[in-house]
């Protein structure tokens, strides 16, 4: 059975978000670093980035793979905004921008308090169009996804974007390196991952929560879940509160207390995930050279 193979069940819950006879679909392989898949349903397509090859890649269920846009800046992880329009985050010029309907590119931030940003990584759109993102230092500890600098911000902050003004506030500060990010279904908690542990395993492996306060604030931050294998890079939730994440064996789901509750095993380590498809319940997974579906039994919170 498929279950044997890929899926892990750490409580019988696990087995209802599941489709057990489903395998892993490997859509693309040839990637140096898969990472910030987002869906288009409207297109039916998936974009995804490929950082150390500065390039974007599509995939369709029509036409396969094809090469959205090259070169990308190093562009790492996406969303979409409530238009439907496309926002990355980009390392090699440490903005976050916005695609046009008319593919022209909007920067919708690239300094915070006269300063540059270090790299911004991934980002969420919340309902009212802010826009929250992350801001490691991965983008310029090297010339491998990015250009390789000195930080010109005294810490790795976790960002929100007004809609209205475009102000830029620090929601966040006291991260070692932010990372992955993502709402709660009713919007009421941000998940953030600290992958900090990619380069020094004594440092943070875990997932933060916070309460949102007035859709502009973030308090009563703690920690929601380790991971035991690897580190947490993407996250998202599902319609039911689970939060999925990346993992170095594959992807680990955990209910909304942060137990850990299931996994699927992915043969290489994985970076990121997004859920899509028609209904939103196909997991896409950007795992290292390769980017994977598998049919799930949830369908995913992220809108649109």
């Amino acid at each position: 059975m498929a279950e044997a193979s890929i899926y892990e069940i750490h409580d019988p819950r696990f087995r209802q978000l599941i489709v057990t006879s489903a395998g892993l679909d490997e859509l693309y392989s040839g990637c140096r670093w898969a990472e910030g898949p987002v869906w288009f349903n409207d297109a039916n397509q998936l974009l995804w980035s490929d950082i150390p090859n500065q390039r974007m890649l599509r995939w369709t269920p029509e036409s396969g793979i094809s090469v959205y846009r090259q070169p990308s800046n190093f562009t790492n992880g996406h969303t979409r905004d409530r238009q439907g329009r496309l926002i990355s985050c980009e390392h090699g010029t440490r903005r976050v921008t916005r695609t046009e309907v008319d593919g022209s590119i909007t920067v919708l931030a690239d300094r915070f308090e006269g300063a540059r940003l270090n790299s911004p990584n991934d980002v969420v759109v919340k309902s009212d169009g802010s826009i929250w993102f992350t801001d490691p230092t991965y983008g310029i500890m090297s010339d491998y996804e990015g250009y390789r600098a000195e930080p010109e911000q005294a810490t790795r902050n976790v960002y929100r974007l007004d809609p209205a003004t475009g102000a830029l506030s620090a929601v966040v500060t006291d991260f070692t390196q932010p990372n992955g990010l993502a709402f709660s279904p009713d919007e009421t908690i941000l998940y953030v991952a600290d992958s900090a542990a990619s380069h020094d395993e004594n440092l943070p492996r875990h997932i933060r929560a916070f309460d949102v306060v007035d859709g502009q604030r973030l308090a009563n931050g703690r920690v929601f879940c380790l991971i035991d294998t690897g580190i947490p890079d993407g996250i998202r939730t599902d319609v039911s509160g689970n939060l999925w994440s990346s993992a170095a064996d594959g992807v680990h789901c955990f209910d909304p207390m942060g137990k850990l509750i299931g996994k699927i095993r992915v043969p290489q380590t994985v970076a990121n995930l997004t859920f899509g498809g028609p209904r939103r319940n196909r997991l896409f997974i950007a795992a290292t050279r390769s980017v994977y579906a598998v049919y799930v039994a949830v369908s995913g919170a992220q809108m649109p």
